[in-house]
């Protein structure tokens, strides 16, 4: 299977991807982001029953390239289906 190539932006759109595709994903979206001098990511995981979103923070918490995130992203950002996540300078 041919891997999909992901743009690098400063906004990550998990409603595509499987929530065990996740702990992959997010440590490498966020290299590649440090990569392109992109500090600052919104990650939507969308509102629904919050098990996608619970399992990002969890996984946020751990990754050493987060230095914060916030949730909810405000209002004009997603609100409750979206975090902002704040990356350490590479």
């Amino acid at each position: 299977m041919e891997p999909i190539k992901i743009p690098i932006t400063g906004e990550l759109d998990l409603h595509t991807f499987r929530p065990s595709e996740i702990s992959s994903l997010l440590p490498e979206y966020f290299a590649e982001c440090q990569r392109e001098g992109i500090h600052r990511v919104r990650v939507i995981h969308g509102k629904g029953t919050g098990t996608l979103r619970t399992g990002v923070h969890a996984l946020l918490k751990k990754l050493p390239q987060v230095a914060n995130f916030t949730y909810p992203a405000g209002a004009t950002s997603g609100s409750w289906g979206a975090t902002w996540v704040d990356l350490h300078q590479a």
